[in-house]
């Protein structure tokens, strides 16, 4: 189990950064992410780095995921969301301070979980859309095979007339029969 604070700019950005954790980075959130103060948030991030921020973010969020820290870090580092994510391991006593914060914050506000049949969820989305192109496929070739049969039919039906030639064509050439 691991814990991860993301800073960013506005709610937005958090949401967006908490999507690419759950769906690109594969981490399956254990807890509603909640709503830390974002000052709070920069000194746990400066003091985990040890180095000052370059910017100061204005909002941030907390939560726990079910992998372990040490893969949190390894699939965090794979995907680049539009926010600040960090995965603060258990060595640090920040892990401490946070975990008690968080038990006293209130849950993020728009934050939609996957299903947890996800994965069934895709593969029906996926057959569905085969099946439906197919579909689509089947009867757009049927339409044209049958446009086409029509086309041919009618020239095979009216040789005397040729009513399949343009319309310009076919009078022209009665006039010319017609004088001779």
């Amino acid at each position: 189990m691991a814990l991860i604070l993301i800073r960013g700019e506005n709610n937005s950005k958090l949401l967006n950064a908490i999507a690419d954790i759950e769906r690109h980075a594969k981490l399956r959130l254990i807890s509603k992410p909640k709503i830390i103060s974002a000052a709070i948030a920069d000194d746990i991030v400066e003091k985990i780095l040890k180095v000052p921020l370059r910017s100061r973010s204005k909002v941030a969020t907390s939560f726990f995921v079910k992998e372990d820290i040490t893969l949190s870090i390894m699939q965090v580092k794979t995907i680049h969301p539009p926010a600040h994510v960090i995965v603060v391991s258990d060595e640090y006593e920040e892990y401490e301070q946070l975990d008690v914060i968080l038990d006293e914050c209130p849950d993020l506000r728009g934050y939609n979980s996957k299903p947890a049949n996800s994965d069934q969820h895709k593969n029906k989305y996926k057959n569905n859309h085969y099946n439906d192109s197919n579909n689509r496929y089947n009867n757009n070739h049927n339409n044209s095979n049958n446009r086409y049969n029509k086309q041919n039919n009618n020239k095979h039906n009216s040789n005397d007339d040729n009513l399949s030639q343009p319309t310009q064509l076919r009078d022209y050439k009665k006039d010319y029969l017609s004088t001779k």
